[in-house]
């Protein structure tokens, strides 16, 4: 169960630094003109991945807060379970890690991290559209929260009998369900709608 944990860790580590590359590597030298509607609509872009990240992050924070209770009290009386903790714990994370892949997708796809954006700047429905997408990770990353209690009481079920961290990995991922889905939705808007990847 580590290993698969390090495994998409490291997934993840790639995919962002291959999306930064991406940018880098269509970086304009000349500098050109942008128009108040662009600024406007990159100013949208930019609070979508304000509320994106806020949302999640706060969601992500407080169900690592509720986990970490249990997981601060069962290793104070069990050390040697302080990996099944761990694990159990760093759960509610990955909703803002969802955001955080979001917010860089958006950023990319406006030209705010260097180079050509993709997206038309012209049209202020790209912006909306953006804050839209920006809402959809954030309201669903408050599964964070429902993931944080569920991944505790596993925490608390497994300082009883250990053998049953596996099932308690399963109860508490079932509320990522929802997030995933809210992330492969902004996906398919930016993708397909907002056009971020030309």
């Amino acid at each position: 169960m580590e290993t698969c944990i390090k495994k998409m860790g490291i997934f993840m580590l790639v995919c962002l630094t291959l999306l930064l590359a991406t940018s880098c590597v269509n970086a304009q030298d000349e500098k050109t003109e942008i128009t108040l509607q662009e600024k406007q609509t990159q100013s949208m872009v930019v609070l979508a991945c304000a509320i994106a990240m806020a949302i999640a992050g706060i969601a992500s924070a407080t169900g690592l807060g509720v986990a970490g209770v249990s997981a601060a009290a069962v290793t104070a009386e069990k050390p040697e379970l302080f990996a099944k903790s761990l694990i159990l714990q760093m759960l509610p994370m990955t909703q803002t890690i969802y955001a955080l892949i979001t917010s860089i997708l958006l950023l990319m796809g406006a030209g705010l991290l260097g180079g050509k954006a993709a997206m038309d700047l012209s049209s202020p429905a790209m912006g909306m559209a953006a804050v839209f997408t920006g809402l959809l990770v954030g309201l669903t990353g408050l599964s964070a929260i429902s993931q944080g209690i569920i991944s505790s009481a596993g925490i608390s079920a497994t300082g009883r009998s250990p053998n049953i961290t596996g099932r308690a990995i399963i109860f508490a991922v079932m509320p990522e369900t929802i997030a995933i889905f809210g992330f492969l939705v902004a996906l398919l808007i930016m993708v397909l709608g907002l056009k971020i990847l030309g």
